[in-house]
């Protein structure tokens, strides 16, 4: 008799996994806001991501900071610059001097003797340098010395030249000289090409700050990639998480991103070591995070250096309180009057108003920090900030039960928001697909300042962009608690040699630049988006193994809707993570009239491991059609696919 009934409870499982899933929308009940900040961007120091990435500045090593070093004994041979080569050793030499020169922040320069004319000094830039055709790019250089220059664009094989001019009259005393070089229309898109510097006649050259830019987003100075930063402004961002991430700290206190010395001229900016292993040259500064931030439609976010360092060193106590003034100097740059010290600095660097601060962050994952000290150096920058920027929510980077457990005053504590960082694999983000639904309404905020799901390489595959989308769903259907989110690794140098991390979500090098099927799940999300949240009751979702382990499993359907109450449009995302094609019956619940003319916004693929490629870039893209609207109706969700209802 047992066993017959066991039969039944089978039976009776299996007629339940085959039912109709059914989801109903409660149109009326959207009474939760969505945060206005839900989707952000972040990025830092990484892959290349600045140097060689978003910040235009095409030649590498420009200020001949990173030099080869010989073993010893090194006394008696030149210290040459990395990135750039003589075409001619033997009527030719080069040394790195490091006095007299431009500037204090750049007083090393690159000295090249010369003793026959037309020799060369090369420069690859990063891993190439883009040739369009029709385009101007505009250079600069520091130099004295004997006789003239030509400097000029041109194939690695030598035998085109894509532009060039000559530098006459050069002074025998430090003078900076304009020029540009223009091709024409017959130019042949390449990355495959350098830049020549050629010493036209015989003597000594000194060279310093040799920078080269092609046109920049919206023509700025010292300015931006243009595709990168147009594929940034299409994800809809509503603010920019700067400056990282561990470019925060630096591995060293001198390494840190050390506000003040990377505003105002670029030549006058010294530039550091990142803490990936590379040089930054700060061309990428303050100012320029802010005006990106901008030019996007995003909000600045702005990270303060907190007093700890990756290598675990840190100060607290009265040795916090200049980098204390220095985080309260900082905000002033960016949000001060013309009546302040460092609001006026801003204005004369070129930006008259104030820019819309209205979170900062305080450090960067000091999680890690075992002297348990951040308690202390929180509640240092939290009390200051407050005091003189009351408007301003601070975020810390450590929970407040872990905050707690470390502080003398327990009771002191004050938390407004809490960063919280997730890298997982696909499978963790289905099974963290609730998490925040069961967080506790009454307590700080959450700010996911870092998070991906971390498969394929060196971009994210389609599996990954499955795992966003459920991430998301979760992080929107919660957006009364988390009030924003924002993906990291952003960007990646897809070049051999120039990632140190895997699973990014845009790739490029010097020529081109491509979304991976995250950054498309990104773009989809971010601009398909409401100001409430809609209820939804969800019945039979099927079930599927993650493992063999027994009870380890996970629905293979997820999803989310929001409605904007200005003109009344909802949007309903559905995560499909399986290879099962699964129908869904769709019930909009509510006394409002439904238009039946709406879209749909699909991306999918018939593999989880396909992905985007350099070479390939729309392997896997979103696709819009029409759809029509009921409010009792159908819908066919694919095979691993993320699908928008926008009606």
């Amino acid at each position: 008799m047992k066993k017959i009934l066991s039969i039944f409870a089978l039976i009776a499982i299996s007629s339940l996994s085959m039912s109709q899933t059914k989801m109903t929308l409660h149109l009326d009940n959207a009474e939760k806001n969505v945060s206005p900040t839900l989707y952000g961007l972040m990025t830092e120091e990484i892959n290349y991501s600045y140097e060689g990435g978003l910040y235009a500045q095409l030649l590498r090593n420009p200020s001949f900071k990173e030099i080869i070093r010989h073993r010893m004994p090194f006394h008696s041979m030149p210290v040459k610059p990395k990135f750039w080569e003589l075409t001619d050793s033997i009527n030719a030499t080069m040394r790195v001097e490091y006095n007299k020169g431009v500037n204090r922040a750049n007083n090393n320069y690159l000295s090249v003797n010369v003793t026959k004319p037309g020799i060369e000094l090369l420069n690859n830039g990063f891993w190439g340098l883009p040739i369009h055709s029709d385009t101007e790019y505009n250079g600069s250089l520091f130099a004295k010395g004997c006789s003239s220059i030509t400097v000029k664009l041109e194939s690695d094989d030598n035998k085109t030249v894509y532009a060039q001019t000559t530098i006459n009259n050069i002074s025998d005393v430090w003078g900076k000289y304009y020029f540009k070089l223009l091709t024409n229309s017959k130019a042949k898109e390449t990355k495959d090409a350098h830049f020549v510097i050629t010493f036209n006649g015989i003597g000594t050259y000194d060279l310093s700050r040799v920078t080269l830019f092609p046109p920049t987003y919206n023509n700025r100075k010292n300015g931006l990639r243009k595709d990168l930063m147009t594929m940034m402004k299409g994800m809809n961002p509503k603010f920019l998480r700067f400056p990282g991430g561990n470019y925060v700290e630096g591995n060293r206190f001198c390494d840190r991103f050390d506000w003040r010395k990377t505003v105002g001229n670029p030549d006058e900016r010294p530039g550091h070591s990142s803490p990936w292993g590379y040089w930054s040259t700060d061309g990428m500064g303050l100012l320029e995070f802010m005006q990106w931030a901008e030019d996007v439609g995003a909000e600045p976010l702005l990270a303060v250096f907190a007093g700890y360092i990756l290598n675990g060193d840190h100060v607290e106590g009265d040795a916090l309180k200049p980098f204390i003034q220095d985080a309260l100097d900082e905000i002033e740059y960016v949000i001060g009057g013309a009546d302040t010290k460092y609001g006026a600095q801003r204005i004369k660097d070129g930006h008259q108003q104030p820019f819309p601060l209205h979170y900062v962050e305080i450090g960067n994952e000091d999680f890690f920090d075992i002297s348990g000290s951040y308690s202390e150096r929180y509640q240092q920058f939290y009390n200051a900030i407050k005091e003189k920027y009351p408007q301003l929510k601070i975020i810390s980077t450590i929970d407040g039960n872990a905050l707690r457990t470390n502080a003398e005053n327990p009771d002191e504590i004050k938390l407004d928001i809490v960063d919280e960082h997730y890298y997982r694999n696909a499978k963790d983000m289905y099974r963290s697909a609730f998490q925040y639904d069961k967080y506790d309404r009454k307590g700080p905020k959450i700010f996911c300042g870092e998070w991906a799901t971390r498969e394929g390489k060196p971009t994210t595959n389609m599996n990954a962009a499955l795992g966003d989308a459920v991430w998301m769903t979760c992080l929107e259907r919660n957006s009364d608690l988390v009030m924003g989110a924002c993906y990291a690794p952003l960007f990646v140098n897809v070049s051999p040699g120039a990632m140190q991390w895997e699973s990014d979500l845009i790739g490029y090098d010097a020529l081109k630049a491509y979304g991976s099927p995250s950054y498309y799940a990104q773009v989809m999300f971010g601009n398909n988006l409401g100001n409430k949240i809609v209820p939804i009751n969800a019945e039979n979702v099927p079930l599927f193994k993650l493992t063999d382990k027994l009870g380890d499993t996970a629905p293979e359907i997820y999803y989310t809707a929001t409605k904007d109450s200005n003109n009344g449009r909802v949007y309903l995302k559905i995560v499909n993570v399986t290879e099962n094609k699964n129908d869904v019956q769709l019930i909009l619940d509510g006394n409002s009239k439904v238009n039946k003319k709406g879209y749909k916004i699909e991306l999918k693929s018939s593999k989880p491991d396909f992905t985007n490629t350099i070479d390939n870039p729309s392997n896997i893209i979103p696709v819009k059609s029409l759809v029509r609207i009921s409010k009792d109706m159908k819908i066919t969700l694919p095979p691993y696919s993320i699908t928008i209802l926008n009606f």
